[in-house]
Formats: C-alpha cells, sequence, structure tokens
C-alpha cells in the first residue's frame, strides 16, 4: 500500500485530522510529481498511449461497500466495477447503446423477444472463456425472489433467459420493451462467471480492462491492466490506485500537489480558484445527475401530500443553484428526468419558491407546528450539509420548522439513505427515461427511496415501454414527469453538471455525461500524454 494510500486510511478513520492530512499530503507532493508514472510525456498525444499509473480520488467510497454488482452505490466501487467489467453493451457519449460484450442484437416487431449475440473468445480474468451460460447467470443474479439488487425494478419484465448455443442470449419479456438494448448497459449488469457468489464478488473477476489486485471497502482500490483485454484502443494505463478521499478540501489539495490524478465532485466554492491552478484542467459536464430530497411516504406525516407539496413549494431552487452550485447546473423541477433526456417534459410548468402556498398546504396537513428532520451528509453530494440549512431557512419564511441532522459520511448509504424518514440524495440520472423511473420511481423496485406508489404512474410506465410510436411515448413520459412532480415523495432541487478536475498530464476523447468520470468509463478512455 502507498503513503498516499495510508495516509487516507488514516483519515478516514478519523486517526489524523485534516489538517495532518493535507500536511502529509503535501510532503508527499514533489515525490509523488515527479514519478515515472506522472511524467510520462509534456506533449500534447496525437493517439492514446500506453503506460503510467492513474490515481483517482473518489468522493464516495465507505467501509459497508461491495463488489456485488447489484449493491453498487458509491461512486467509488461504481468506478472499480467498470475497471474490470463490461456489459452486454455500452453507454457512449452521445447516449447511445453500441456493442459491447454483444455484437449485435435484433427484436421481434413487438420488441417483446430480444436475441444478443456474444463476441466469440472473449476471456475472464481467471482464464474461463465468456459464454451465453454466464451471460444467463449474471443477469438472474438480480431476478431472484430474494435478490436486493437495484437493477431489478427495471428487469421486472423478463419472464425469461436462455442460451440458445454458446454465443447467443434470448431475453423474453411480458411486454415489448422498445429501449431495451439501454438497460443491459446499465452498471449493475455486468457479466461475471457462472456461479460466482456471495464473497466470490469481491475478486472482481470480470472481462474488462483491469484486473483487481486489492479491494478494501471504502479505502482503496488497485488494478493492473489485462493483457489480454479483447477491446482495441482501450485500457491505456499500466495500474489504477482509487482512493476513497471523502473531504473534498482533501480531495483538492492532493490533486495540487500531484498525489492524485483525478477527482470528482470539486467544491464548488472555490472551482474558481483551481483552473487558475497550474496543471489542472477542470471539466463541467452537463447529464443527467440529479440531487434529491427523499421523503419516505409510508411514514406519518409524509404520508400526507399536503405536507410533501409544503416541502417542494418551500424550497428556492434558483437560490440553491446559485449559491451551491455556482451556477453549473439548473433548477429541477420535482421529477427526475434531465433536460437532455429525449423525452424530457420541457413544457411542464417549472415549480417556484411560494412561501404562502407552502405555508398554506402545511396549514392544511394541520403540521405548521412540527418539526421536519432532514438528514444530511456531504457524502450524498458536495454541498449536501449547506444546501439543507439553506433551506431550513426559506422554510422559516413558510412558517415551517426543519432541524438539520449531521450525519456521519461512512455508512450515511447504508444508514440513513432508505432509512431515515428525509434525507438529502444524489442521483447520476439513466439515459433513459424508462430505466430512471423503474429503478427510483416504480412500485416495490428495491431503490425506490421514497416507497411511493401511484396506480397511473405505474400503469404508465409498463405501457410506455411497449409504446413504439415515438409521438405517444412521449406523451406518456410527460404525463409520468407531472405525475412525479405533482405527488411523489421527491424533492428534485436541481440537477447538477459534474464539475471534475484532473492533472494537465491527462488525455482523452470526448467526455460523457452519462454518469461522473467519463461516464464512470476513465480508466478505459483516457490516458497519460
Amino acid at each position: 500500500m502507498s503513503e498516499l494510500s495510508k495516509l487516507t486510511k488514516l483519515f478516514n478513520q478519523n486517526k489524523i485530522s485534516r489538517r495532518q492530512f493535507i500536511s502529509q499530503v503535501s510532503a508527499l507532493g514533489l515525490a509523488v510529481t515527479l514519478s515515472p508514472a506522472l511524467l510520462a510525456g509534456t506533449a500534447q498525444a496525437s493517439a492514446p498511449k500506453k503506460g503510467g499509473r492513474i490515481v483517482l480520488g473518489m468522493s464516495g467510497g465507505s467501509t459497508t461497500d461491495s463488489m456485488d454488482p447489484g449493491t453498487l452505490v458509491s461512486n467509488m466501487n461504481q468506478n472499480v466495477n467498470w475497471q474490470i467489467r463490461n456489459c452486454l453493451v455500452e453507454i457512449d457519449h452521445n447516449f447511445s447503446v453500441i456493442p459491447e460484450l454483444a455484437e449485435s442484437w435484433d427484436s421481434t416487431p413487438d420488441a417483446k423477444v430480444w436475441s444478443f449475440k456474444l463476441r466469440k473468445g472473449i476471456e475472464f480474468h481467471n482464464g474461463k472463456t465468456m459464454t451465453a451460460e454466464d451471460v444467463v447467470f449474471s443477469i438472474n443474479h438480480h431476478l431472484g425472489e430474494d435478490s436486493k439488487s437495484a437493477a431489478k425494478g427495471y428487469l421486472k419484465s423478463i419472464e425469461s433467459i436462455k442460451a440458445d448455443g454458446k454465443n447467443e442470449v434470448v431475453f423474453t419479456l411480458s411486454g415489448g420493451s422498445a429501449d431495451f438494448p439501454f438497460i443491459m448497459g446499465d452498471y449493475h449488469l455486468g457479466i461475471f462467471p457462472a456461479g460466482t457468489k456471495g464473497p466470490e464478488f469481491e475478486k472482481g473477476v470480470g472481462t474488462g480492462g483491469y484486473i483487481l489486485e486489492e479491494w478494501e471497502p471504502g479505502v482503496r482500490a488497485f488494478s493492473k491492466r489485462n493483457p489480454n483485454y479483447w477491446k482495441e484502443g482501450r485500457a491505456h494505463f499500466d495500474e489504477i490506485e482509487t482512493l476513497s478521499i471523502t473531504d473534498t478540501n482533501a480531495r483538492t489539495n492532493a490533486l495540487k500537489t500531484g498525489a492524485i490524478n483525478y477527482m470528482d465532485r470539486c467544491e464548488l466554492k472555490t472551482v474558481h480558484l483551481m483552473k487558475k491552478s497550474p496543471g489542472i484542467n477542470v471539466q463541467a459536464i452537463t447529464g443527467t445527475a440529479h440531487y434529491t430530497i427523499p421523503m419516505l411516504v409510508d411514514r406519518e406525516p409524509y404520508n400526507d401530500n399536503n405536507v410533501r407539496m409544503a416541502l417542494k413549494l418551500a424550497v428556492d431552487r434558483e437560490a440553491l443553484v446559485k449559491q451551491i452550485l455556482r451556477g453549473y447546473g439548473e433548477p429541477g423541477n420535482d421529477h427526475p428526468i434531465a433536460p437532455v433526456n429525449k423525452y424530457h417534459a420541457k413544457n411542464l410548468e417549472q415549480r417556484k419558491y411560494d412561501p404562502d402556498k407552502a405555508k398554506f398546504y402545511m396549514k392544511k396537513a394541520g403540521m405548521l407546528d412540527h418539526t421536519f428532520n432532514l438528514h444530511a451528509a456531504d457524502s450524498a453530494f458536495a454541498g449536501a450539509v449547506d444546501s439543507a440549512v439553506l433551506m431550513k431557512e426559506q422554510a422559516k419564511k413558510a412558517g415551517i420548522n426543519i432541524n438539520v441532522v449531521r450525519e456521519p459520511d461512512d455508512g450515511y448509504w447504508s444508514n440513513v439513505w432508505m432509512k431515515k424518514e428525509w434525507c438529502m440524495c444524489y442521483w447520476g440520472g439513466r439515459p433513459i427515461e424508462d430505466m430512471m423511473f423503474s429503478v427510483a420511481y416504480s412500485d416495490g423496485a428495491p431503490w425506490n427511496d421514497t416507497h411511493w406508489s401511484n396506480a397511473k404512474f405505474n400503469k404508465l410506465l409498463i405501457d410506455a415501454r411497449a409504446e413504439l410510436d415515438t409521438g405517444k411515448r412521449r406523451k406518456m413520459y410527460e404525463d409520468m414527469q407531472e405525475i412525479c412532480r405533482n405527488d411523489s415523495g421527491t424533492v428534485v432541487p436541481m440537477f447538477n453538471q459534474m464539475v471534475e478536475a484532473s492533472s494537465d498530464k491527462l488525455a482523452h476523447g470526448p467526455i460523457s455525461g452519462h454518469m461522473a468520470l467519463d461516464g464512470m468509463r476513465i480508466g478505459e478512455r483516457w490516458w497519460f500524454k
């Protein structure tokens, strides 16, 4: 384990202070910056070059993390997942679906039966050749009765999966699904060897560009380039070290000193200063990412839509975008479909801050004397605690009392999210409407973090999925966004740009807004100059 890894572990365990961490990282800076891996050339590369170790500093990461594909929650294990695994398809920077482990696919005219033809000769890290049986096993992992996989919600329509020989997989659905190939590109649906279960997932055996050598949840991952990687022109680094550095200032200092090469979630209050720092590039990428504030609608008083509506109206979204995002984003409208999505309801009236109307609804609910606990930690998103405090002040003008409960960063996603009645949350979004709604808003979905259920919404979800007429589909998805806006338990205050920073010694092609860190594919798509 490197000296930086040891310091990161001590800092995350609260055994050294932020000041001690920054001081000792700064002391390491010169040695790290001058290492051959980081000085792999200074001229702009005209084409990708092999070599070097990239060190990633990640905001997410918890000791409760796992490499079980169904339970990937943090930025850290999501990124490591795509270092070591591939899906049947890939979502590119244009939000288009392109071949990955599957070289082609087609469907019946009603989009109910989909066949995926697999590439031949692809090997897992353990030397086993991938076959259709591995794909069937990998997808079935998310479908079992006891499965806790977040992908279970948008795989519900699968009635059967079968192997047709060694190199073809056939999915039969309960109804048509026009965008089914997009679902097969979700980060939970990486392919692994048949028979993998339980602790074996932590070994990270996949078909990806890197082989997992070390994995300490919430602390560090270390992987080396797969010498037998099947993709031409991908996976250029010799090694990837992924560190959980949850404190934004600590990540920033580590990047400035050269101890890391890339950081996610820049501190927006000071990002203008980082832009002036020599040797650092700042990227602001527009995609589907958004912040949410989910409330559990099966608990009082959030089971009353008057309360939910009052809390939505008590949020000054423009102020949050200005003060928290520093302009790197735009106001949300209490639904999760981003302006970049195909069927975004652009004509849906934008919800505004209205203290008088908020007070009206809260009085109607008889809850003006109630104190609402809002649970927050910056592991939810950079500025989550500040956002909660700002919302508390905004709600006062409506006579609504909010108590901000500061939660520990470590374990936030397992101990607070979906456990506490109202909390701060972050979503990377999804490339298509069906996936976003299915994973977080459909009845019974494992990541339906408000426990919301609306019969009309659930019917529209199924009908829109099968509708092949794009005009009719658009109307259905627009109606669903309106239902979410007016009935769900989710406050969506803002869509954020992904503001990240990197060493100028790194090079890359077009950057994806699909997820953070170039759609979480930085290990594949970037290289040292």
